[in-house]
């Protein structure tokens, strides 16, 4: 027979055994469902008066059920506190045998992510409350798959502010992060996509797995240059390339939107850190100067945080059917309170806020990080959050940082193909680690470097 307890305060679906007796029965459900994380520890079980009630059983077999199960360990059970479940040794969820899920490093210096002890928990509370609050009832149903209107109109002033991007509200997508975008466009374009060299591997097995070849694009200390003929798309980062930190020049910018208007191509600009630039105004994006050969791409994860899953495409005319069309069978529609929460963070000036003081706190690490590797070279321009330093051995490097529990970035894993004779060198992220927890980090680091 099956019970589910309804009124108790705790819903667990419980499979009692009418083969067996009924506290034995009770016994093995409660157990099975610790074992298997159902009831997760710490968790405060019925008093045995409402459980019996819920389960039609008697009030003693349940207290039986209860003290067999404190005697095991599998409950605790104290005065005042009730009974609940006992923290037991179990495999974390998606653990796996090999221990690839293991503790996180002591120090973090990998590239990719910002301070997450930054978020602006309150102004985003505050911006939930407002939005949600006078969002009519229909905006939690079904909706636009290009992303409700709010942001997306939000998105257009911010982006047109701020990055000089020609945003029409209607030709905005907003997607769950750059990766999905990214996706979309893969799944619609028709042909080999160009990403550069070196460059996220990641984003090159998002190309692939939509089933489109994909070219390296090869970059140099003025970004990238010889740009295929045979190719759907090139993907680039135009304001500041990763992981060599480098800006594409004026010339190049110019090269890559005449190749795209003679060969046909789309240039997708993946505007990822393009808000933070510390040495003069962070660099116009290159869509403002050819809307309808450049799709600009961009989302909040190094805003934010990786964990707000907000990116958004704005698109050339001819790809916005597709793309739509694309996002409502790849998810239907981007969760919607998200969006309506930033695009109350943007059109309050919160958001613009935040990002002014993430511009000083990042600056300021990249000083002291710059000072840490005083006898070092680290190449990039002043913007980011991560910086390159060239290093003749980084597999050793690496080892010895490691041994210290520090964790860093190797420019090895992002060559398309990975060559002894390709520059070596570490990828630091000065954006990853709390602040209290920066500067051990950087004394770790001046240890393995030796400076």
């Amino acid at each position: 027979m099956s019970r589910t307890w309804a009124t108790s305060g705790v819903d667990l679906h419980l499979e009692l055994d009418p083969t067996t007796g009924r506290r034995a029965a009770l016994e093995h459900a409660l157990r099975d469902a610790i074992r298997a994380g159902r009831l997760a520890p710490d968790t405060r079980l019925p008093a045995t008066r409402r459980l019996a009630v819920d389960l039609g059983l008697a009030r003693n077999t349940v207290a039986a059920a209860y003290d067999q199960l404190v005697a095991e360990g599998y409950l605790t059970a104290r005065r005042g506190a009730g009974t609940r479940v006992a923290p037991l040794a179990r495999p974390r969820p998606g653990a796996t045998a090999t221990g690839a899920d293991g503790p996180p490093p002591r120090h973090d210096l990998r590239p990719g992510s910002p301070d997450g002890t930054a978020f602006p928990t309150a102004a985003w509370l505050r911006s939930a409350r407002r939005a949600l609050t006078a969002a009519p009832a229909g905006a939690f149903g079904y909706t636009d798959p290009r992303g409700r209107a709010e942001l997306r109109h939000a998105l257009a002033d911010h982006l047109g502010r701020t990055r000089g991007v020609q945003a029409d509200p209607a030709r905005i997508v907003v997607t769950t992060g750059y990766a999905q975008g990214l996706a979309l466009l893969a799944d619609v374009l028709d042909g080999p996509i160009a990403l550069e060299d070196p460059g996220l591997p990641f984003h090159r097995e998002i190309v692939r797995r939509a089933g489109r070849p994909v070219v390296p694009l090869p970059v140099d200390a003025d970004g990238a240059h010889a740009f295929p003929a045979d190719v759907a798309a090139a993907v680039v980062t135009p304001a500041h390339q990763f992981p060599t930190g480098v800006t594409l020049h004026p010339a190049r910018r110019h090269a890559l939107v005449d190749w795209a208007r003679a060969t046909g191509a789309v240039v997708v600009e993946d505007d990822y850190d393009g808000e933070y630039r510390y040495d003069r105004q962070p660099v116009g994006a290159l869509q403002g100067t050819a809307p309808d050969h450049v799709v600009y791409a961009g989302s909040v994860s190094k805003t934010l945080g990786p964990g707000v899953r907000l990116g958004w495409l704005v698109l050339p005319p001819h790809l916005l059917d597709p793309v739509v069309d694309a996002k409502r069978h790849a998810d239907r529609q981007t969760e919607t309170p998200g969006q309506l929460t930033l695009a109350d963070l943007i059109t309050s000036h919160a958001y613009d806020r935040h990002i002014r003081a993430g511009r000083l706190r990042y600056r300021r690490r990249r000083d002291q990080l710059l000072h840490a590797l005083r006898h070092h070279t680290a190449h990039g321009v002043s913007a980011g959050l991560h910086a390159l330093v060239h290093h003749p051995d980084e597999d050793a490097a690496v080892a010895a940082a490691t041994a210290r529990g520090l964790a860093l970035g190797r420019l090895r894993d992002h060559w398309h193909h990975p060559d002894p004779a390709a520059p070596q060198g570490l990828i630091i992220g000065y954006g990853t680690p709390a602040e209290h927890a920066y500067r051990p980090a950087l004394r770790a680091l001046a240890d393995v470097l030796g400076t």
